[in-house]
């Protein structure tokens, strides 16, 4: 497996592998490719060396977003913000989630922010649970990086 930074000629395999991650959690994502399409180009906008795709044999297989402009009203300061983090299915639990995420937490250190926030719906308990894998935890006041 290889990780690398995105660039906008991924934007046909991000919106194949977001449709596909996101398959039954559809009250999370966008659902027209139109709208994935705009997301991929807004998440580069944002960040675009925090923008990261796992392949395999030269296929996407998953994708990261670490946007390190973000300021975090519950830190009040920048941090980095986890806005995505998805893998195709049928290579889940094979390592390359929780791969893509220490690479977007290096990325986020390398940038100085010592704080990673991120949003999880509710009843995504896979997200959830691979979250909570990664030591990963919603802090105590029920703010940043929970829901």
């Amino acid at each position: 497996m290889e990780i690398r930074r995105a660039d906008k000629d991924d934007l046909d395999d991000f919106v194949r592998v977001y449709v596909e991650s996101y398959r039954g959690l559809e009250d999370y994502a966008y659902t027209r490719k139109r709208d994935v399409k705009n997301y991929f180009k807004w998440l580069l906008s944002r960040d675009k060396d925090g923008v990261m795709v796992a392949e395999i044999d030269g296929e996407a297989v998953g994708f990261v977003a670490c946007d390190t402009n973000w300021f975090s009203i519950f830190e009040r300061k920048k941090v980095g913000e986890i806005h995505e983090l998805f893998v195709l299915p049928e290579f889940r639990g094979e390592g390359i989630g929780a791969k893509l995420m220490e690479k977007a937490l290096e990325y986020a250190l390398e940038r100085n922010r010592k704080v990673a926030e991120l949003w999880v719906g509710r009843t995504n308990y896979r997200a959830r649970r691979f979250y909570a894998s990664q030591d990963l935890r919603r802090p105590e006041s029920g703010g940043s990086g929970s829901e």
